[in-house]
């Protein structure tokens, strides 16, 4: 049985001060739900979260990390870096990671790699630009995608992956690829798991969806079959916003 998750990314956002505030309003905030709860906030912050989240049901994850396992990498972050601070699950592949640091399918399949030799859970990101969309050139980018970085895996990796469909037309936008196309996306990969690694795979993994959640919309989203959750940006900076997604399910 698949998990329904609900992981906010915080990008580069929120100080010290400002991440002890939110978490004391997501500890607030935080009950019973049918969902696994994440928050990944920058690493300048990781360890406080860590230690202030120990007792509470809300995961802390990383952003991003580095490949090596340690070397002449400044300003870089290993696996077993995040795992010394507490963290055991990593966001890879971030759209934005993708357009600002030109990470490709072939680095981010190192990553991939080393994340999951450190014993790390990976919420391994993709999705397609305006352009593809408008080309209805959609599936093949997020095909190659998926297929360029982790086709190379057995499948017993996919105990410890986590996809995030995240269209990049609908990032920090507020545009919103409706329901029935993000539930047409989620179900073309996981048939693309399926041929590959068989259906007992493919039906087991979680595929978040990644593009303006809202209150307002993630009931509809996550209603659809293959829709497991949410990876939420600027949504879950608020503490009572990001619950409303959360309590969507």
């Amino acid at each position: 049985m698949r998990k329904n998750i609900v992981a906010g990314n915080w990008k580069m956002n929120n100080n010290l001060s400002q991440t002890q505030a939110l978490i004391s309003d997501l500890k607030k905030q935080n009950q019973t739900s049918n969902a696994e709860v994440m928050i990944a906030p920058p690493f300048t912050n990781l360890w406080h979260a860590f230690e202030a989240l120990r007792q509470d049901t809300i995961e802390v994850v990383a952003q991003n990390m580095h490949f090596a396992e340690n070397g002449a990498y400044t300003g870089e972050v290993s696996a077993a870096m995040l795992k010394s601070v507490g963290i055991k699950t990593v966001i890879l592949g971030h759209s934005e990671r993708r357009a600002y640091f030109n990470e490709t399918d072939a680095s981010l399949a190192k990553k991939v790699d080393s994340a999951l030799s450190n014993g790390m859970r990976v919420i391994f990101c993709f999705g397609e630009e305006l352009a593809d969309r408008k080309a209805g050139n959609e599936e093949n980018i997020v095909g190659d995608q998926i297929k360029n970085a982790l086709f190379h895996l057995g499948a017993d990796a996919f105990q410890n992956i986590v996809l995030a469909y995240e269209p990049v037309w609908a990032i920090g936008t507020g545009e919103t690829a409706s329901p029935e196309q993000a539930q047409d996306m989620h179900a073309f990969i996981r048939k693309t798991l399926s041929e590959k690694y068989g259906n007992e795979v493919a039906d087991e993994v979680s595929i978040l969806y990644g593009g303006s959640v809202k209150p307002a919309n993630a009931k509809e989203i996550f209603s659809k079959p293959d829709v497991d959750g949410g990876l939420i940006g600027g949504a879950s900076l608020k503490a009572e916003d990001f619950f409303a997604i959360v309590n969507a399910f």
